[in-house]
């Protein structure tokens, strides 16, 4: 029997090969479809009913009448209760549901266009607003399946495939800078160097004459990079890796980077002349590691190099569906540091639903390693926080700071400890969010672990600015600065910067805060969450000083937060529009708060009169 699926980007339909099928009639009713298919834990009847049926004399009445309808299209079965759940019918599938799900395995190629494409809804403003930030979302994560999956096809070998699938995902973000890389490093796989040429050339102009910048880094590392070649006749052993990557763990600790991720590059070219799939997997994920946290890496080489380890492990990174149906794999230390790295670069890209998917992954290999587990709890906690999940990201935290102390990693404890203390600022309560961030504190003193401090040190600023305590939050924001520069560390340099303005616009110092947003506007961190956030300040600070810049920065305040599903800063974005007279975002904001668990956002909404 052919598969039948709702297509809901696009022009919605329905459809099955060789067989032509009912459609719901209406709008109303393709709307309620989609809003069931993007609500897995259900939603309430009444709720439902005041987003689509505003104006109705009886909306719960308009509600049932299409769900009738829609019943009468998929089964008796397929939605019902309260709250309202979608079923799907045996043999049935829907495109978002598909692109949303951590371990599914779809091809992306199927999924095209924007959401709900060719209708409008003027007369449920506040559905038009859900519907325009899942636009977003949905977008970002095809994106990110087409070039996951064209990562995946040119570890195994596929290089056309490749080709066929970053040159998709160009099409939705021709300024993607990885996607370049991919669609590059392919074509080099091929033996095409003239077209990789082309295609770098083309980037190249592309960002010269719209951005006015030159060619991104990991886009000339695509055309020209090689594995560095070994010493000469150094034979082609186990025992010769193991000494590039004890060699290497000494480099990176005495703080010699660039001699680090040398010797780590020797040790992976002589791996794969080993032929031991596995030496090669670790050395490629130890690889990776290093580039990540300790030389800031977070683009096309390093999750090429994340696909290549877990394809010599055996597994296939185009699928996590398929990675999850071999419950009687054993644990590999290897895989699941692998499958933590992806999640942890799609929880900076701003990709949650996909960061899911690896992270489970990663949790399934990490049985039985304590010290692993907790890691990915850390990471499961930063992206709980980042979409404003504050309850599980503080579960996660907590177990992950068990397992922390219980391991003996004062790293990883003064990571988690620093993450908690985040979410208890972010929500306001300043006392335990001191006690976490102080803790951090200690622990990144005893540990030397200077590249961190930036992160802790902002933060614990600005739980003192936040209280009040300008004096002790100066000089501990000013830290996080000049660790940030020092470092080169755009993500924290971002951090810093907000930080830096939020204490000027508390000095009274407009000028002060403008230029130190500016700065931090001028950086280019990978984390998305702290580019919103930033942006956030960017339109209060703007607001507060009567700037037409205030709509700017609120835009693209509420794209970023959209495409990252960034619950809170979503919402904050609405704030500021309503601020500045759109009655829509007005009408959204009541709504969209209800579901975050953060007395201090309601609070703020509150004194702007918007609750």
């Amino acid at each position: 029997m052919a598969e039948t699926w709702i297509r809901l980007l696009g022009p919605p339909r329905i459809e099955s090969a060789g067989t032509a099928l009912r459609q719901p009639r209406g709008r109303k009713a393709w709307a309620v479809l989609a809003y069931l298919a993007l609500q897995p834990g259900g939603t309430g009847r009444a709720r439902t009913a005041a987003l689509l049926f505003p104006d109705a004399e009886d909306p719960l009445g308009a509600l049932r009448w299409n769900l009738s309808e829609l019943r009468r299209t998929l089964g008796a079965d397929s939605v019902g209760g309260d709250p309202l759940r979608l079923v799907l019918p045996a043999g049935w599938n829907c495109d978002v549901m598909a692109a949303l799900t951590p371990a599914g395995d779809a091809d992306p190629r199927t999924f095209d266009g924007e959401l709900l494409e060719g209708l409008a809804f003027a007369d449920c403003p506040v559905f038009e607003s859900w519907l325009e930030d899942q636009r977003h979302r949905l977008e970002n994560c095809v994106l990110t399946l087409l070039y996951e999956a064209s990562l995946a096809a040119l570890a195994a070998g596929r290089a056309d495939d490749a080709v066929d699938l970053a040159t998709r995902a160009l099409h939705l973000d021709p300024f993607n800078a990885d996607c370049h890389a991919v669609l590059i490093k392919a074509l080099v796989s091929l033996g095409d160097y003239r077209r990789a040429r082309e295609q770098a050339d083309k980037c190249r102009e592309l960002y010269r004459r719209e951005l006015g910048l030159g060619v991104p880094a990991e886009v000339r590392r695509a055309l020209t990079d090689a594995a560095p070649p070994a010493e000469p006749g150094l034979p082609a052993s186990s025992a010769a890796v193991r000494s590039y990557l004890d060699a290497a763990e000494a480099s990176l600790s005495a703080g010699s980077v660039d001699r680090g991720l040398e010797q780590l590059r020797h040790a992976a070219e002589i791996a794969q002349r080993t032929g031991d799939h596995h030496l090669l997997a670790e050395s490629l994920v130890t690889l990776s590691g290093a580039l990540i946290h300790q030389a800031g890496g977070r683009g096309a080489e390093v999750a090429d190099l994340l696909h290549r380890a877990l394809k010599s492990e055996g597994l296939d990174p185009a699928s996590l569906a398929s990675a999850g149906r071999n419950p009687g794999r054993p644990a590999s230390r290897v895989a699941a540091a692998a499958y933590r790295e992806l999640g942890y670069l799609s929880v900076q890209r701003g990709i949650p639903d996909r960061a899911a998917g690896w992270l489970e992954q990663a949790a399934r290999a990490a049985d039985g390693f304590d010290d692993e587990r907790s890691r990915i709890l850390a990471i499961q906690g930063m992206a709980a926080s980042d979409t404003a999940h504050y309850g599980d990201a503080l579960a996660a935290l907590a177990e992950s700071s068990r397992l922390a102390t219980a391991s003996g990693g004062r790293r990883l404890l003064a990571f988690s400890e620093a993450l908690t203390g985040r979410v208890h600022l972010l929500r306001g309560d300043l006392e335990p969010a001191a006690e976490c961030l102080d803790r951090a504190q200690e622990l990144i003193a005893a540990e030397h672990w200077t590249a961190f401090e930036p992160f802790v040190a902002g933060l614990r600023g600005e739980t003192f600015l936040a209280a009040g305590r300008l004096e002790d939050a100066a000089p501990l924001i000013d830290r996080s600065w000049v660790m940030a520069d020092v470092a080169g560390d755009h993500c924290y340099l971002t951090l810093a910067a907000g930080a830096k303005a939020r204490l000027s616009m508390a000095l009274n110092d407009q000028a002060a805060a403008e230029s130190w947003l500016k700065r931090g506007l001028d950086t280019t961190p990978w984390y998305l969450w702290y580019r919103a956030r930033l942006l956030d300040t960017a339109a209060e600070v703007a607001i507060d000083a009567g700037s037409p810049a205030a709509g700017d920065y609120a835009d693209r305040l509420g794209t970023m937060a959209s495409r990252g599903a960034l619950r809170e800063l979503v919402v904050r974005a609405h704030s500021h529009r309503a601020v500045l007279g759109d009655a829509a975002a007005a009408e959204t904001i009541p709504w969209l708060a209800k579901d975050i668990d953060n007395p201090a956002l309601n609070s703020y909404l509150e004194r702007r009169g918007q609750l």
